[in-house]
């Protein structure tokens, strides 16, 4: 492979192994020290770099912790612009947290205890989470109205994607609860996956229609 080829793939393995030591540093010292009490020096210290480079890779202080908020805004959004032809946005959704429940994702919750002990004890985590999961609903109303050829963003899709994320949130505040009680993750799937089936069903006769993806289409619809 010649140097042109290489150069670009190793300046991005290099930033992609920085950015993970700060991450674990910064989530190490969160855990020991509280999350207000760490400073971004003493991240930079551990991680062994400069306090200038934690915050060219993390701007904000919260998402050294949740350095997984870019999966968590996007993940619902994804689903439905991946969803099979023939499938509702509600059945791609169902889907796609059904398996992640089985796989005991950590973008549903599945965390340690000491984890999820550090975002109750800090404000300033649990108000960053909530926002996330209003970006992540708002992410998921675009998808919608993109679906359903809805421009700009319409009451319809707005209205469903609140329906939709909040069983989503609903999975993830109850996986929390019970990974705090120090519950085992397969412990903590076989309860949560019914009630998050029976969320499911009980959306079914409102939006199990809406946002169908055509045989062989894009990801737009003709059937809203």
């Amino acid at each position: 492979m010649t140097e042109t080829g290489t150069t670009p793939n190793l300046r991005e393995l290099n930033k992609r192994r920085t950015r993970e030591a700060i991450s674990h540093a910064a989530t190490r010292l969160f855990i020991e020290q509280g999350f207000d009490r760490t400073t971004i020096a003493e991240v930079a210290a551990a991680a062994g770099v400069a306090k200038m480079t934690v915050t060219n890779h993390f701007p904000r202080k919260e998402d050294l912790f949740f350095d997984l908020h870019e999966e968590l805004v996007g993940r619902l959004a994804r689903a439905v612009a991946e969803r099979a032809p023939g499938e509702s946005a509600l059945a791609a959704l169902r889907r796609d947290c059904l398996a992640g429940i089985d796989r005991h994702d950590a973008r549903l919750g599945f965390s340690g205890p000491a984890f999820v002990r550090t975002v109750f004890d800090s404000p300033a985590l649990a108000a960053r989470l909530r926002e996330v999961h209003e970006q992540s609903e708002t992410a998921l109303a675009e998808a919608l109205a993109e679906a359903v050829h809805e421009r700009p963003v319409g009451f319809e899709s707005r209205v469903a994607a609140a329906l939709l994320a909040a069983v989503d949130r609903a999975v993830f505040t109850e996986v929390l609860r019970r990974v705090l009680a120090d519950e085992a993750p397969a412990a903590i799937a076989a309860a949560v996956r019914p009630s998050a089936v029976q969320a499911y069903d009980r959306l079914e006769g409102a939006l199990g229609g809406f946002a169908v993806r055509e045989p062989g289409g894009p990801a737009g619809t003709e059937n809203p």
